[in-house]
Parts: C-alpha cells; structure tokens; sequence
C-alpha cells in the first residue's frame, strides 16, 4: 500500500486509476504500466486484502510494495480524499473506473449505486477542478451499454436515445451527462466509453458470465450438481476487456473529446454461452420446459446441468443488447481481436485450472 507516490513525476505520464483493483482497472494498469505510465489507483479500505487482480503489479508482489503502481486510500463518495489525491500526483489522465457495477444489486443498493455511480463522478470532476487541472488532465468515465436498456434501435450508435432500466443505468446516466455538461461548459477533456459487455478470467463471481463458467468447472471436476441462472434469452455484445481497455487509453489520446461505443457488433444470448461453455468440455446441452420449468441436462446422458431460477430475474429486464463500434473503429482506428468463441474457452480453461488448485474458490 502506498500511497507514497510523489507528485514531482518530472515529464513522466501520470495516470490515475479509480477502480483499479476491479477487471477493467487490473487490465487498464497493466496495459499503462507497458507504456510507460506512473499508475496510481484508488483503493477502498477493507479488513482484507482486496488486490489480487493487481498484485503482480507491484515491484516485490509479496511484501505489496514497489514497481510503477501506488495505490491511495479513497472512496467516491468522499470529495476531500478525492481532492487530496489529485492535488498531490496531479495526473495527465484519470480513468474514473469506480462503481457499484451489479445491475440485480443496485435494485437493493439503489441509493449507494447513485452515490458512486451517479455523485461519484461529479465528485471526481469538481475534484479536478477545484485542483486547478481542469484543462491539463483527461479524464475518461466508464459509462455502459445499459443505458441504452429498453433499446429503441437496433444495433445501438452514439447517437441512440438512452431508456436505462436499472438503478445502475440510471446513476451512470447521470454520469455521462455531467461528463458532457462538465466538457462543454469548463472545456474539459472529458470522454464517455460507452462499453458494452466485456468479460475475461477476471471478471466478479456473481456476474452471470463467471458464474456460468465457474458452474461448468466445478461440475466437470464433481465439486458441483448444476447450475442455477436466470434470463437464458437475453442477448449481450460480449467482448474481452483486455481490449476494451485499450479503446479507453485511446480516448484520451484523440486532439478533441468525444464519446464512443466500444462492441463487437455480435450477440450471443445467454444460453449461447451455457451451451459454448459445456461444449468446452465435451459437454451438449439439451433443453426441456419453458421459462422458469426450463432445465438442461447432458444430450448424452440425461444429467441435469442447468436449472432456471426465477430470483436471478431482474424487476425490469432488457433483452437485446447490440453496438455499433464503427466510430471507434474510423476514429481511433480500434477494433477487438478476441472472437466470442475464444473468450468463453479463455474463461472455462482459467477456471478448470483455478477449481483443480482450490476447489473452494
């Protein structure tokens, strides 16, 4: 733990990570370290050590200390500490990764979802201001394909008009507004990454793509009956975030600020991936009933595999999902390398290895 990290960095480039011990913030440090960056990450306070994504990152990983990362104590919902940080390391970009990012959670933590998703932001903006960096750094906000919810076209551009179904949709549209209202009236570089689904290894255990692919490593290896999920129908633009995150980097590195949707241009459904998944270990699916009587069981040898379960189902759900990338891939010359199929067998192989060292995990 630093937050040790000078502020006399000289002309290195200094980034500042706030999510950085999620997915996206474990990639985003990695892929800036490469480059050359000073990374500084936020790190909320916790009894227990919350790094692991990030912990070979530091330059002695045992003892968490060293290397071109510092990490600070700090919260989004805590404007002092955010000023403090960005007065004292004075970053050339910030990427505001933070948030209460569990679309089923934020119907039970609806409030707390606004105070960082939604006021967190605002607060990490008047931070930057009141530092007087308002026109040296840039700053990039994770915003979502969620937004677009009940979609009105298909597939979604820049230019689609937004009908979030969530507490979570709703709180990041408030983030990207102010990001855009922020941008035009201080004439800060402030960009909007409209990123649709993107997984990896590294994504959270209660995210219905780990928890599919965790399901199929435990049951393969006995350590588990079947699975239980909810919507089988609904359809995501799945991507790998290791590429979603170099789009991020090349955001804040355009002449002008402008907001992008960052996709495949692909949609798999749910019961796509239940079915690529077990297909990685010879494993086919075959399915019987409707809705929540819908059960999978092996084609081979009539085991139940997967059961729907209606307390997955979220209070407003939004079925089809869909981007357009194709101003990112004209203007920042950007395009994902990871193909759906190789994304789900990158995540069923890490889990196969991660279930044969601990079982338990």
């Amino acid at each position: 733990m630093s937050g040790e990290g000078s502020s006399a960095n000289g002309n290195k480039k200094v980034a500042l990570i706030t999510g950085i011990t999620g997915q996206d913030g474990s990639y985003l440090a990695e892929f800036l370290i490469k480059k050359g960056y000073e990374v500084h990450g936020i790190l909320r306070r916790s009894s227990s050590f919350n790094t692991g994504r990030i912990q070979h990152l530091y330059g002695q990983p045992a003892c968490h200390t060293g290397g071109q990362m510092h990490l600070h104590y700090g919260d989004l919902t805590d404007t002092t500490c955010l000023i403090s940080i960005i007065t004292k390391i004075r970053p050339k970009e910030i990427y505001n990764l933070g948030a209460q990012s569990h679309v089923k959670v934020s119907f039970e933590l609806s409030e707390y979802t606004a105070q960082v998703d939604a006021l967190g932001t605002l607060r990490l903006l008047e931070a930057v201001r009141t530092a007087g960096l308002e026109k040296e750094t840039r700053i990039y906000q994770a915003s979502t394909s969620e937004l677009y919810g009940k979609v009105v076209e298909v597939p979604q551009t820049e230019k689609t008009p937004f009908y979030p179904r969530s507490p979570y949709a709703c709180a990041k549209l408030y983030g990207y507004w102010i990001v855009v209202n922020y941008r035009e009236a201080y004439g800060m570089f402030a960009c909007n990454g409209l990123l649709f689904n993107h997984e990896s290894p590294r994504r959270g255990e209660n995210f219905v793509t780990r928890k599919i692919t965790r399901g199929v490593a435990k049951i393969q290896l006995g350590l588990m009956k079947h699975l239980e999920l909810g919507n089988l129908d609904c359809k995501r633009d799945w991507g790998h975030a290791k590429d979603y995150v170099e789009a991020m980097w090349l955001m804040l590195q355009q002449e002008e600020p402008e907001d992008f949707v960052v996709a495949t241009g692909e949609a798999h459904s749910v019961r796509e991936f239940v079915e690529k998944a077990f297909s990685y270990v010879g494993r086919k699916i075959a399915w019987r009933g409707e809705g929540e009587n819908e059960t999978g069981h092996d084609a081979d040898t009539d085991e139940l595999l997967v059961k729907v379960n209606a307390k997955y189902f979220r209070p407003t759900e939004v079925d089809l999902l869909l981007g357009d990338p194709s101003k990112a891939k004209q203007k920042l010359g950007w395009k994902p390398r990871v193909t759906f199929e190789q994304l789900v067998r990158d995540m069923v192989e890490a889990d196969l290895q991660l279930m044969k060292k601990n079982p338990e995990a």
